[in-house]
């Protein structure tokens, strides 16, 4: 499997997320009760998933192999990619503030989650798509066949964790709770 097909892959499981997210925020918005530890086990989902590993397959390996042969870490598609990883983890962080003042019974950090949660479900849609239907394809293209796999093992490194667990099927396990749970 290509590496850019295994973060494919792993884009269906941060979707599923997504749509937990939405159905969440959504509920919340309508006043109605949601598990406040349903936001807190997204955002570790959010933090060691989406951002830890599969952020970290493309920013440290991915993207550096695109720039070396021969794209713009500055300017175009790479650039846009990791601008919206950045704002992806300010929308999280501001997520997260939201969520402590909520536990803390701000009620009026209500709005502000589900703001905050919409916004970072949008923006991580449209990247994805972006990633999915050009980023990747420009990558199968300029990277070499032999770095390629290269880079699917650098992958392979980097999915398990310091226990050495494997990263995506534990993910992927919190994934499935994160949307059972969203509809309690």
């Amino acid at each position: 499997m290509k590496a850019t097909e295994e973060l494919m892959q792993e884009h269906r499981m941060i979707e599923r997320v997504l749509s937990a997210l939405e159905r969440a925020a959504a509920r919340l918005s309508k006043g109605q009760d949601v598990y406040l530890r349903f936001f807190a086990g997204t955002m570790v989902f959010i933090k060691n998933f989406a951002d830890g590993c599969h952020h970290q397959k493309e920013e440290g390996i991915l993207f550096p192999a695109m720039v070396e042969n021969g794209l713009s870490r500055e300017t175009g598609p790479v650039a846009v990619m990791l601008a919206e990883h950045e704002e992806g983890r300010r929308l999280t962080q501001k997520m997260r503030q939201s969520l402590e003042r909520l536990q803390g019974c701000d009620e009026s950090a209500r709005n502000e989650l589900v703001q905050n949660a919409l916004g970072y479900t949008k923006l991580l849609r449209q990247h994805i798509y972006k990633e999915d239907n050009i980023l990747f394809p420009m990558a199968d293209k300029v990277i070499p066949t032999d770095q390629q796999q290269q880079i699917t093992e650098a992958f392979k490194l980097l999915e398990h964790d310091e226990t050495g667990d494997d990263v995506h099927e534990k993910y992927l396990g919190l994934a499935v709770r994160l949307e059972s749970e969203c509809l309690r």
